[in-house]
């Protein structure tokens, strides 16, 4: 059984100007040990995925439709309080700014004493021990005295790495990453990369990896769940994704990563833009932008083999279109 299993996931949002079905029947699962990362562009809806899994959507969006099981029971719509008890001790969120973790007026000390006293009754001294080696457990010299630091007095890549050890407080069997690394630089970002890694391979965690970088996936992640338009369009191995994608859209992607292009060869790049949330192509929703579009592009399309394009099977090798 997966860890976490998501089925049809539906996520929309009731607004003025329409209904905008920013998570529109994704189905993916993760297992425990595993890293899945989720790629895609703004707006593909990977992070109201996670959000929904972690029951953060707020008014006027919501749920609509779908299962989301975690370690076999429906959470999906939870009642607030019993989510509650899953969200910081069995599922944590890792965000993109680490000051959605951190309060600024706090002392990391007292916000980390306060992220296990929520879920488990621990002495405070036996607490605060806790805390500090978790906080050398992630990279961060002298943590005696850092405990008792504010979240100014930390860089970027520092504060980033106290929002993860607050993520890790609880030993939490999933951890949702919603492009943690994306603000720093590529030498910090590698830190925090191999610690992740690490991570999972001691401790067993499922890791949902969200990011709109290739380049993070390659080497890190054991899966990938391609996103765009809200759906789900093309799952595989890394490896299988890398070197032989078969969804357009993932090709393009793949494709606009300046080391597979030919030498002196200028940037591939995918045409126009994406659809807008309100009102969606009824068909294949990357077609406008699809190279290879025909009539059949304008039904509905479905995920077969895990890829969602019906012509996957008849288009040209990888290998072939960059050449």
């Amino acid at each position: 059984m997966s860890l976490l299993e998501i089925d049809n996931l539906q996520t929309h949002f009731f607004t003025s100007g329409g209904v905008v079905k920013a998570v529109d029947g994704v189905s993916y699962h993760v297992n425990r040990g595993e890293v899945l990362a989720v790629v895609g562009e703004s707006g593909s809806g990977k992070s109201v995925t996670g959000l929904s899994v972690m029951g953060l959507i707020d008014a006027p969006g919501r749920v609509v439709g779908g299962s989301i099981r975690f370690d076999g029971r429906e959470i999906a719509n939870l009642p607030s309080h019993e989510m509650r008890q899953l969200r910081g001790a069995r599922i944590a969120m890792i965000f993109q700014d680490p000051m959605m973790t951190l309060n600024p007026v706090l002392r990391v000390d007292t916000q980390m004493v306060e992220t296990i006293h929520a879920h488990r009754d621990m002495p405070k001294q036996e607490a605060w021990a806790l805390c500090r080696d978790t906080l050398g457990r992630v990279g961060i010299p002298a943590p005696d005295e850092r405990m008792c630091a504010y979240p100014h007095q930390f860089s970027g890549g520092m504060r980033q790495r106290v929002a993860i050890a607050i993520a890790l407080l609880n030993k939490p069997d999933l951890i949702i990453a919603d492009e943690p690394t994306t603000a720093l630089d590529v030498t910090i970002q590698a830190q925090i990369l191999h610690l992740m890694q690490g991570l999972v391979e001691e401790d067993g965690t499922g890791l949902v990896w969200i990011t709109h970088d290739l380049s993070v996936v390659a080497g890190f992640a054991d899966r990938v769940a391609v996103m765009y338009a809200g759906e789900i369009v093309e799952q595989a191995t890394t490896d299988g994704l890398i070197e032989a994608p078969q969804h357009p859209y993932s090709r393009g992607l793949i494709g606009s990563v300046p080391s597979r292009n030919r030498r002196g060869a200028r940037l591939a790049q995918i045409p126009g833009g994406a659809p807008p949330a309100v009102n969606r192509p009824v068909g294949c929703r990357f077609a406008p932008r699809c190279a290879y579009r025909m009539e059949g592009c304008a039904a509905p399309q479905v995920l077969r083999d895990n890829v969602r394009c019906w012509r996957a099977a008849d288009l040209p090798a990888f290998e072939e279109v960059l050449a």
